[in-house]
């Protein structure tokens, strides 16, 4: 796994944004230039794509890091303004630099052995897919690590988005994030 992501950061590190802090996060699967490929799109709810999670990869991450989490959020969802949880990853070891493709999976066994992926709004921990309505615009997929200072959440799998973003921010150290696109006209 380890050859796979570095792979990866070697493959993405002219894409990321500079920041003054350094905290990065990239992808070579998703980015804001081209909307988000079938591949990772949602099976299901009219959708009819693979739902595979892209590989991620963070990079500089402030001092003083414990572990990391990550959040997939579409804040249009229609949903009267919580938005939609597309995937909740918590506890994430402080030397992990990102995600291999496919680690959404919960029965792939490709994500880091003290992680845990905690229920998304499909009701079902790991990655779900975007999948919004026909005809909506495209929505936003706002993907965010964050530095934690602290070695473990104690938030149980099946907790709300809500619960899991609020755990995490009260225990942020630093964040990095990048939002990709994706629209369906049926």
């Amino acid at each position: 796994m380890r050859k796979t992501i570095i792979v990866a950061v070697v493959g993405i590190f002219l894409s990321l944004a500079a920041r003054a802090d350094g905290f990065s996060l990239g992808s070579p699967d998703v980015n804001a230039r081209r909307p988000i490929a079938e591949k990772y799109v949602f099976n299901g709810f009219g959708c009819q794509g693979d739902n595979v999670s892209p590989a991620l990869v963070w990079m500089s991450p402030p001092k003083g890091a414990k572990s990391f989490a990550l959040t997939v959020h579409d804040p249009d969802a229609p949903t009267g303004g919580s938005g939609w949880w597309h995937w909740l990853v918590i506890n994430i070891p402080a030397d992990t630099i990102g995600l291999q493709q496919g680690a959404g999976d919960p029965a792939a066994a490709k994500m880091p052995k003290a992680a845990v992926q905690t229920r998304t709004d499909f009701g079902t921990p790991g990655w779900g897919g975007p999948c919004p309505p026909v005809g909506h615009k495209p929505h936003r997929y706002v993907f965010t690590v964050y530095a934690l200072g602290v070695d473990k959440l104690d938030v149980a799998p099946d907790a709300s988005g809500a619960l899991v973003g609020y755990m995490i921010n009260a225990n942020a150290i630093g964040q990095a994030s990048f939002t990709a696109y994706y629209g369906r006209r049926k």
